[in-house]
């Protein structure tokens, strides 16, 4: 989905943003070309890890977010308090119906839709996997998502910094009961280096920015600038992960596309609910747009680190993760169009 003409000559967006969607896609088919003709690279770019991140993706997504931090005036956070609905539909959302609806979706899909092409041992390991992505709410991408929606930068900053506050501490205790287990190990190097990377130095790269660059006119014409590479970042990020599944893709197309199933269910659903809440709420769209993304993404990193740490590189668990990160980007623009479209709808 593009934007239409109206909806991107008014939000401002330039080539990349407006036919994003297009570039994606392309994105998409080069990754998986790459990783297909040219195995060598990709598996050079995979060993480039510390604590199960990728260091090439960090980067790239690092560059996404850094534009979005710029925008965040740690004078307004105050005033946060004063609107508390996006920040409560967020958590309501993300920690008491997300990784519940994800467990139960995974369970219907998998022990009865799919039972007769999928054996059991494997619908467990799928269910697994998904149940993972279901309790990891997104902390990187998010950004990305509340600027193509012109969400506000300090209040998506504070949506997220509370939620991996909460992630911290729920994260463990939600997933070994849905999965039935009590012993699940997280790595939580991954967890602090993940929110470090993708959070802690953004922020300071913007607060330093925005003092060095002084007035407001000079940090919107810095931020004007800096923004095309947001999207460059996303599009070089998507390649690479496409890229690093390329043969995964091919090899298992029918596995995957029955994995997609209650992913897409999910995701669409719990935007639905989070959207729905804050419209009914009269949240303002800045910040309802912002609220209803970062449920519906996930933090494929943890997800995809905590299944091979539990079940293996190779098992099924980790399969149904990486699907999650494969169907993520598509659906999320997606529902970036949809958020630009119903602006007009909301309070303010």
């Amino acid at each position: 989905m593009t934007d239409t003409p109206d909806t991107a000559k008014d939000s401002g967006l330039g080539i990349f943003e407006r036919y994003l969607t297009v570039w994606i896609a392309l994105a998409i088919v080069f990754g998986i070309a790459i990783g297909v003709t040219v195995p060598g690279l990709v598996q050079t770019i995979a060993a480039a890890e510390v604590a199960s991140i990728n260091l090439v993706v960090a980067v790239l997504i690092w560059a996404m977010i850094y534009p979005m931090m710029i925008g965040v005036d740690l004078t307004t956070i105050p005033g946060v308090a004063r609107q508390p609905r996006g920040l409560i539909i967020t958590l309501i959302v993300n920690w008491l119906i997300k990784p519940f609806t994800m467990a139960l979706l995974a369970v219907l899909f998998f022990d009865y839709v799919f039972a007769p092409w999928i054996a059991p041992a494997d619908a467990a390991q799928y269910t697994a996997g998904l149940i993972l992505l279901g309790a990891a709410p997104c902390t990187a991408m998010v950004f990305v998502w509340s600027q193509l929606t012109r969400g506000d930068a300090t209040y998506t900053l504070v949506q997220v910094s509370v939620n991996d506050l909460i992630m911290v501490f729920a994260f463990a205790p939600i997933v070994a009961f849905l999965l039935g287990v009590t012993d699940i190990t997280v790595p939580w190097q991954t967890l602090v280096t993940a929110t470090v990377l993708y959070v802690v130095l953004p922020l300071v790269a913007g607060l330093l920015t925005r003092r060095l660059l002084g007035s407001a006119q000079a940090i919107e014409a810095f931020t004007a600038k800096v923004k095309p590479w947001s999207v460059i970042g996303l599009i070089a990020t998507v390649v690479i992960l496409f890229g690093l599944q390329g043969e995964l893709i091919l090899a298992n197309p029918f596995v995957i596309v029955l994995i997609a199933v209650p992913i897409l269910l999910q995701s669409y659903g719990i935007f639905a609910v989070a959207y729905g809440a804050a419209y009914a709420f009269r949240v303002p769209h800045r910040i309802a747009a912002p609220c209803a993304m970062i449920g519906t993404s996930n933090f494929f990193e943890l997800a995809v680190a905590v299944a091979i740490s539990l079940f293996g590189l190779n098992s099924g668990a980790a399969l149904a993760t990486v699907v999650g990160v494969l169907v993520e980007v598509p659906v999320m623009l997606s529902l970036v169009a949809f958020a630009n479209r119903t602006r007009a709808k909301f309070a303010g």
